[in-house]
């Protein structure tokens, strides 16, 4: 029932137009994860190990383990914030009206239209809208390591834009959700850690591995903190 009409909250904005929507889309997902949250027993905390400009547009990076991963992107509200979204979500009708507005749509499916899902991630950085990106691509699976490997967009991205990197942790959603089965919610905490921001003035486009490495190298040591992962 809470999903159902959060649905028709979304839709009835769709009326006035995508900006209209894209502001408030937001407002309505959080709504609808602190209404979740409450009644499955999950609650949203946010750590942070280093200060953080929320006045700046940022690349946020983060680990992907959990479908809970998910809420916690709408809750951190205190910025404009849009995530990636893959294309083929934007065909489901009705849905795919909301979501469109709600993430910027990667379409990878040709140069071209590949390209123009780097001109809207860089129209949404120049309009002062930080982007969230999860860099392992897809779910890390194991229980034997923090993360898969990074591929290289994000940070590619960053050293072209000059825009500072915001790696987060979600150091709870796997407990809270595990990847095997949607059937798995626990209540519990649903932390998010705010590592140190990685400024890249001194960057240029031949340290993209250099910065990769920075940044996994500091998400992986603040995972294996915070949960029990076997030493190196």
């Amino acid at each position: 029932m809470l999903t159902i009409l959060s649905a028709i909250a979304l839709i009835l904005l769709i009326p006035f137009g995508k900006a209209k929507l894209s502001k408030r889309v937001y407002k309505v997902c959080r709504y609808w994860a602190q209404t979740w949250y409450f009644f499955i027993g999950v609650w949203h905390k946010e750590i942070y190990e280093a200060n953080h400009d929320f006045k700046k547009p940022h690349i946020f990076v983060a680990n992907h383990n959990s479908y809970m991963d998910i809420p916690p992107i709408v809750q951190l509200n205190h910025q404009p914030i849009r995530p990636l979204g893959k294309f083929e979500s934007s065909k489901i009708p009705i849905f795919g009206w909301v979501y469109r507005a709600a993430v910027i749509l990667v379409d990878r499916s040709s140069p071209e239209k590949r390209a123009r899902s780097l001109r809207n991630l860089k129209a949404a950085l120049h309009k002062r809208t930080s982007i969230f990106i999860f860099p392992e691509g897809t779910f890390s699976m194991t229980s034997q390591q923090p993360l898969k490997s990074f591929y290289n967009g994000a940070f590619k991205l960053d050293i072209e834009m000059q825009i500072p990197i915001q790696p987060i942790l979600m150091i709870d959603a796997v407990d809270r959700m595990h990847f095997e089965s949607v059937f798995s919610l626990t209540p519990g905490a649903n932390r998010v850690v705010y590592l140190k921001t990685v400024e890249v003035s001194t960057y240029t486009l031949e340290d993209i591995e250099k910065l990769k490495t920075e940044v996994y190298q500091m998400m992986d040591e603040g995972m294996r903190r915070y949960r029990n992962y076997p030493s190196k």
